[in-house]
Protein backbone atom coordinates (compact mmCIF):
# COMPACT_ATOMS: atom_id res chain seq x y z
CA UNK A 1 0.00 0.00 0.00
CA UNK A 2 1.13 3.27 -0.96
CA UNK A 3 1.92 6.01 2.08
CA UNK A 4 -0.84 8.37 -0.09
CA UNK A 5 -3.20 5.16 0.03
CA UNK A 6 -3.22 4.93 3.88
CA UNK A 7 -3.14 8.80 3.79
CA UNK A 8 -6.55 8.64 2.08
CA UNK A 9 -8.06 5.54 4.08
CA UNK A 10 -6.90 7.45 7.57
CA UNK A 11 -8.19 10.92 6.49
CA UNK A 12 -12.24 8.97 5.37
CA UNK A 13 -11.82 7.08 8.51
CA UNK A 14 -11.72 10.70 10.01
CA UNK A 15 -14.59 12.35 9.07
CA UNK A 16 -17.23 12.39 11.31
CA UNK A 17 -21.26 10.50 11.67
CA UNK A 18 -22.92 14.11 9.91
CA UNK A 19 -20.04 15.18 8.14
CA UNK A 20 -18.54 14.84 4.34
CA UNK A 21 -15.75 15.88 2.59
CA UNK A 22 -14.99 16.07 -0.81
CA UNK A 23 -12.70 14.14 -3.21
CA UNK A 24 -10.56 16.56 -4.10
CA UNK A 25 -10.29 17.97 0.09
CA UNK A 26 -9.06 14.36 0.81
CA UNK A 27 -6.52 14.26 -1.85
CA UNK A 28 -5.09 17.48 -0.95
CA UNK A 29 -5.04 16.48 2.56
CA UNK A 30 -3.06 13.47 1.60
CA UNK A 31 -0.78 15.20 -0.03
CA UNK A 32 -1.69 15.25 -3.67
CA UNK A 33 -3.96 18.10 -4.45
CA UNK A 34 -4.42 16.72 -8.42
CA UNK A 35 -5.53 13.13 -6.80
CA UNK A 36 -9.45 13.50 -6.65
CA UNK A 37 -9.70 9.96 -9.01
CA UNK A 38 -7.15 8.15 -6.82
CA UNK A 39 -9.14 8.95 -4.05
CA UNK A 40 -12.17 7.32 -6.08
CA UNK A 41 -10.79 4.25 -7.09
CA UNK A 42 -9.09 4.14 -3.29
CA UNK A 43 -12.95 4.37 -2.53
CA UNK A 44 -14.14 2.07 -4.90
CA UNK A 45 -11.51 -0.72 -4.28
CA UNK A 46 -10.87 -1.15 -0.28
CA UNK A 47 -14.03 0.77 1.20
CA UNK A 48 -15.22 -2.93 2.22
CA UNK A 49 -12.09 -3.91 3.37
CA UNK A 50 -11.15 -1.36 5.77
CA UNK A 51 -14.97 -0.34 6.50
CA UNK A 52 -15.15 2.65 5.04
CA UNK A 53 -17.48 6.03 5.20
CA UNK A 54 -17.48 6.17 1.65
CA UNK A 55 -20.93 7.87 1.60
CA UNK A 56 -19.19 10.79 3.47
CA UNK A 57 -16.96 11.39 0.38
CA UNK A 58 -19.11 13.84 -1.90
CA UNK A 59 -17.83 15.64 -5.30
CA UNK A 60 -16.62 19.30 -4.71
CA UNK A 61 -20.32 21.08 -6.18
CA UNK A 62 -21.15 19.20 -2.74
CA UNK A 63 -23.29 16.30 -5.10
CA UNK A 64 -23.67 12.69 -4.86
CA UNK A 65 -21.15 11.69 -7.76
CA UNK A 66 -22.23 8.13 -8.14
CA UNK A 67 -24.34 7.03 -11.27
CA UNK A 68 -25.63 3.74 -10.30
CA UNK A 69 -29.15 4.28 -9.17
CA UNK A 70 -28.94 1.83 -6.37
CA UNK A 71 -25.46 3.14 -4.89
CA UNK A 72 -26.64 6.51 -5.47
CA UNK A 73 -29.98 5.57 -2.58
CA UNK A 74 -28.14 4.26 -0.83
CA UNK A 75 -25.57 6.82 0.21
CA UNK A 76 -28.11 8.76 0.44
CA UNK A 77 -30.23 6.82 2.92
CA UNK A 78 -26.79 6.85 4.88
CA UNK A 79 -25.88 10.77 4.83
CA UNK A 80 -29.86 11.08 5.79
CA UNK A 81 -29.68 8.66 8.98
CA UNK A 82 -26.51 10.64 9.85
CA UNK A 83 -28.47 13.89 9.97
CA UNK A 84 -27.27 15.17 6.36
CA UNK A 85 -29.97 16.75 4.92
CA UNK A 86 -29.69 15.86 0.79
CA UNK A 87 -31.64 17.90 -1.55
CA UNK A 88 -33.90 16.53 -4.38
CA UNK A 89 -30.75 17.02 -6.78
CA UNK A 90 -28.71 14.91 -4.55
CA UNK A 91 -27.11 18.16 -3.29
CA UNK A 92 -25.51 18.43 0.15
CA UNK A 93 -24.97 22.05 1.68
CA UNK A 94 -21.02 21.92 1.76
CA UNK A 95 -21.19 25.46 4.46
CA UNK A 96 -23.16 23.21 6.94
CA UNK A 97 -21.69 19.52 6.11
CA UNK A 98 -18.52 19.99 5.19
CA UNK A 99 -15.87 18.38 7.39
CA UNK A 100 -12.43 20.63 7.68
CA UNK A 101 -9.93 18.77 9.99
CA UNK A 102 -6.76 20.44 11.48
CA UNK A 103 -4.64 18.31 8.64
CA UNK A 104 -5.99 20.74 5.78
CA UNK A 105 -3.71 22.52 4.78
CA UNK A 106 -5.46 25.45 3.44
CA UNK A 107 -6.76 25.96 7.32
CA UNK A 108 -3.25 26.82 8.58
Amino acid sequence: MTAFTEKVINIILGIPSGKVMTYGQVSRIAGSPRGARQVVRILHGMSHKYGLPWHRVINAKGQIALRNDAAYKEQITCLEMEGVEVDINGEIDLAKYQWHPLLDPLER
